[in-house]
Parts: structure tokens; sequence; C-alpha cells
């Protein structure tokens, strides 16, 4: 009897065993779901118009952890000075309406699709322009519930926001573009935002911009008080830096090749007037050219920027040029007029000496005739003897004398290297020639030095 009994024992252990096991095999979890979800949610047993009570149940403010995920940045426009950026928004906070039985760690989550069946913070983006929401194929959005009441919410947005840009050293600028998120309706009695502790912010890897470069960002608090009450506010500065090679080779390279080419004026011959002036205008109207176009892809600003004081000198080089060219046909042009009346007053000149030397060589002719017959008649007169003949001190002849002497006495000058090297080139347009193929490339060579030390350590100051 007892082995009997025993016997029917394990028999009936056994059978319950394979039942019970039976039974977990049947069962559906997502049916499970559905009944947690109307538990929680069911009619009168949750309101969504109703804020979560505070950290532990208390009265006070609900609290809502943040951190976003930038997937991507799409364009940053100087223009508008506003930036294109799609992120992973994700919020999380606590509600104690929510708890339910994970069924032994079965139910991890719950997963909802409508935010509208939970509360939800009243979070909006303070400088945003544009935004949109991702609807292909289904919303991007979802909502979790955590066994203790914990809620997640995760959804991906497009966004244009604001950013006001400080263009002084464009382009060797660094701009600092904001992202701000506040509460609309509750204030911080009654909502509080936080960034997640750990990594509240995240970048996806290899973020390719097409003229800068994102080298680092920043999270911060940015609490804002009006006369309704104080305002919880989260914000993150993206600091970044712009690419300078690009316009290193579509702006600085080429506007210096105009100048250069401005310069070859100064080597062609004063006479080509056609290559000299066509040259000169060509170079003229491309430079205003790519100074308009450049300020066409810039806001207009009522400052000036570092790219401007380039261009402005980079116009005045070619415009000096052209202008140097008016000089020295100007210059040209008076220095044939002044040749042709110094040929005229030389030979006037001439003319004069001939006939002054002509009158001179007849008046001595009388005085050495009048000389003698004095001489002759003082030699009668004084038995035979004569006498010196004395230069009186009016006398031309001798006045001639003394000033050579005095300009053989005067000590030389040292000669001047510059006007010795000028006296090389006979004209005066080609020696405003001459001096300009030296004066432009060193004074050009001198602004590079100045412009590039002074906004490049302007630029690390900023930094």
């Amino acid at each position: 009897m007892g082995s009997g009994h025993y016997f029917w024992a394990i028999f009936y252990f056994a059978s319950l065993c394979s039942a019970s096991l039976a039974n977990n095999a049947k069962i559906n979890f997502r049916e499970k779901e559905k009944k947690v979800l109307d538990q929680i949610l069911g009619a009168g047993k949750y309101d969504a118009r109703i804020r979560p009570s505070g950290i532990n149940g208390t009265d006070g403010p609900a609290v809502v952890r943040v951190n976003i995920f930038v997937r991507s940045i799409s364009k940053i426009d100087d223009v508008t000075m506003e930036y294109s950026v799609q992120l992973t928004f994700r919020e999380q906070w606590t509600d104690e309406r929510l708890k339910f039985d994970d069924i032994q760690g079965r139910l991890k989550y719950l997963t909802l699709t409508e935010a509208n069946r939970v509360w939800m913070p009243d979070l909006f983006f303070s400088n945003e322009k544009e935004g949109h929401f991702h609807n292909i194929i289904m919303p991007n959005v979802y909502i979790r519930i955590f066994p203790n009441g914990s809620v997640l919410y995760s959804i991906r947005i497009s966004l244009t926001l604001a950013c006001p840009m400080n263009l002084k050293l464009y382009p060797l600028d660094r701009q600092i573009c904001s992202l701000r998120m506040a509460s609309y309706g509750w204030t911080t009695n009654d909502l509080v935002f936080l960034w997640k502790e750990g990594d509240p912010v995240q970048v996806v890897k290899n973020l390719h911009l097409p003229r800068f470069t994102l080298e680092k960002f920043l999270t911060d608090y940015c609490n804002s008080k009006t006369n309704t009450g104080e305002y919880s506010c989260l914000k993150v500065d993206l600091l970044f830096k712009r690419e300078f090679s690009y316009y290193l080779i579509q702006i600085y390279i080429p506007c210096c090749m105009l100048v250069i080419v401005s310069w070859v004026s100064f080597w062609l011959d004063q006479g080509a007037v056609p290559a000299r002036v066509s040259l000169g205008v060509t170079t003229l109207l491309t430079m205003a050219t790519q100074t308009s176009g450049i300020n066409a892809s810039l806001p207009p600003v009522s400052y000036t920027k570092a790219i401007d004081v380039w261009t402005g000198v980079c116009l005045t080089f070619v415009f000096g040029a052209l202008l140097e060219f008016a000089l020295v046909n100007y210059a040209s042009r008076s220095g044939s007029n002044k040749s042709n009346m110094h040929k005229e007053n030389m030979k006037k000149k001439r003319r004069d000496l001939e006939q002054a030397s002509l009158d001179a060589a007849s008046d001595l002719l009388d005085t050495d005739s009048n000389a003698t017959f004095a001489m002759a008649s003082q030699f009668q007169r004084g038995g035979g003897q004569q006498k010196p003949l004395v230069r009186h001190p009016g006398d031309p002849l001798a006045l001639e004398k003394r000033l050579q002497c005095e300009v053989h006495m005067q000590a030389p000058k040292r000669p001047n290297c510059c006007k010795t090297w000028l006296s090389k080139f006979p004209t005066r347009s080609k020696r405003i020639d001459v001096i300009s193929r030296i004066t432009f490339p060193l004074v050009f060579a001198l602004f590079n030095l100045v412009y590039w030390s002074t906004y490049l350590f302007r630029e690390e100051e900023d930094e």
C-alpha cells in the first residue's frame, strides 16, 4: 500500500509540472501587454492632463531629463544666419501612475506610438524657424513605459534654427550656434528640465559639413524669467570653425593674381597706350566683379569684415595701376613739350651767344686800338718809357676768371645713389614706371604682412 501511494504521488506531481509547463508555453505576452495597458491607461484610470508628481512621490516639480543625438547638420547659411540640423530627441521622466507588474522580469517595457495617451512635457525649441517630423514609412516616434513607471519618449525631427553670427573676422571666423529648449506653459514650480547625466549630447561619427568643422559643443542651462513666472530652459552651444582653404583658393589667390597682373603695365612701353589701357580696365572690372560676387553671398551688415578689407585694398591697387598709366602718359606728353621748348631755347641761346661773341670781339678790337694809341702817346710824353697796363676791377674778363676760381675752390658734393640711378632713365615718365615697379610690390607685401598678422592674432584671441 505504501508503495502504491508513493507511486500515485509521484505521478500527480509530474502531471502538475507538465501542466504548468504547457500553460507557460501557451502564454501570449502581447496579450499580457494589452491587459497591462488597459489596466494602467484604461478609461477613468489615467488622466494625461495631470502632470506626474515630483521625486519620490512628493508635490515638487516633475523632473524631465533630456538628451539628444545629432544625426546631421545639412547647412549653415551666412546670409539668413540660420542652420539646419536633424536629430533624435529624447526625454525621460517618472510617472508613478504607470507602474505595472513585469511578470517576473518578462515584460521589460511597454511600447506606445501615440504620444497623447500619456502626459507629455510641453517642451519647445525657442530659436526654431522651421521644423517637421519624419513620417516615412511610419512616424519616427515611440514611447516606452518601464515597470517602475519611468517613461522614455524618442522622436526624430528636422529643425531650422536661428544662429546670429558675428562676421567681423570672416572668413577667418568661428561661429557659435545654439539649440535652446524650454517649457512653454509649466513654470519651474511644476516642471524642471535637466540634462541627462553622463552623455547628454551625442554626435554622429564622420559628421560632414561643406565649409565648416564642428570643433566642440557645450551644454548649459538658460532659465528665463518673465512676468508670468520662471521657465526651465536647456541649451547646447555648437562651436563651428570655418574652413579657410575654400576661401584661399576661391578668393584670396585670384585677387592676388589680379593685382599682380595689373603690375604688368609697368613693364610695357609708355607708347603702348591700347595695351596698357585695356589691361588696366580689364583687371579693374574683373576685380569689381569678384568683389560683388563675394558680397552677394554675405548679409549686408553694418560693420567691416576681414574680406572687405582684403578686396578693398586689392581693388585700390588695381585702380592705382590704372591711374599710374594716366600719370605716365601725362608726364610723357609734358616732357615732349618741354624738350621741344628746350631745343628752341638752346637754339636761341646759341644765337645770342654768337651775337655776343661778335660784339665782344669788335669791342676788343676797338679797345686795343685805343690802348695802342694811348700807349704811344704816353711813350712820347714820357720820353720813350712804357707804363704797364692795369685792368680795372669792373672789367668783365676779370670777373669771369674770379668766378671760375671760386667754382674750382668749392668742395665737391657727395653723389646721391637714388639720383644717380634715376639719372640713367632720361625721361620723367620712364622714371615713374621704374619707381612703380618697386613701390607697388613692396607696399602690397607690407599690406599682406599687416593683414595676416592682425586677423590671425585676433582669431587666436577670440579662440
